[in-house]
């Protein structure tokens, strides 16, 4: 072998080593993703059950709001529909995304409807669960947007990208 082979091999082999290294640095990235998202989704369901024992008491004890009511019900569903699509692809911008929006409707449909104490009932207890839940979410998804924009800028870094478009590694969304 002459030194010109052995200089091309050697480039070659370190090359080789880089791209891997790349690929393994930015797998491990998603993964850390896919696991903080996995703690949103845990909480999105406490949330959820918290939310439907929310509706029933309120449904009950408010007959004069049943449009307000009726369209929490129905918000609390497409943001359960979103989680459900969000949890099977996490690093998906378009998933994460409608979760986005459905929460954002979600918090809307709340804000329109008296979630105050009413007589005899257990909703002060469970409106302080649902605040807790609340906090809780928003901590998780701090979590995941930080992993968000590591496992981006891992994404959009100068030498990476070429091995991210290589093994379609896309940007995710932040929550």
């Amino acid at each position: 072998m002459t030194s010109a082979q052995i200089s091309v091999a050697a480039v070659v082999a370190v090359l080789a080593f880089w791209v891997v290294g790349a690929y393994n640095r930015l797998v491990g990235l998603r993964s850390a993703l896919i696991e903080r998202f996995a703690a949103v989704d845990t909480v999105l369901r406490q949330r959820q059950r918290l939310f439907e024992k929310q509706i029933d008491l309120l449904a009950a004890a408010l007959a004069n709001a049943g449009p307000r009511v009726d369209a929490l019900r129905a918000a609390c569903r497409q943001a359960d529909a979103a989680r459900a699509h969000a949890q099977s692809r996490p690093g998906a911008a378009g998933a994460v995304t409608s979760l986005r929006v459905a929460e954002e409707i979600l918090a809307d449909a709340r804000a329109r409807l008296p979630v105050q104490a009413i007589a005899g009932s257990d909703l002060p207890e469970l409106n302080a669960r649902i605040a807790e839940a609340d906090a809780a979410l928003a901590f998780a998804r701090r979590e995941f947007n930080a992993a968000v924009a590591a496992y981006n800028e891992a994404v959009r870094q100068s030498p990476t990208i070429l091995v991210a478009r290589l093994f379609g590694l896309r940007p995710a969304a932040s929550f």
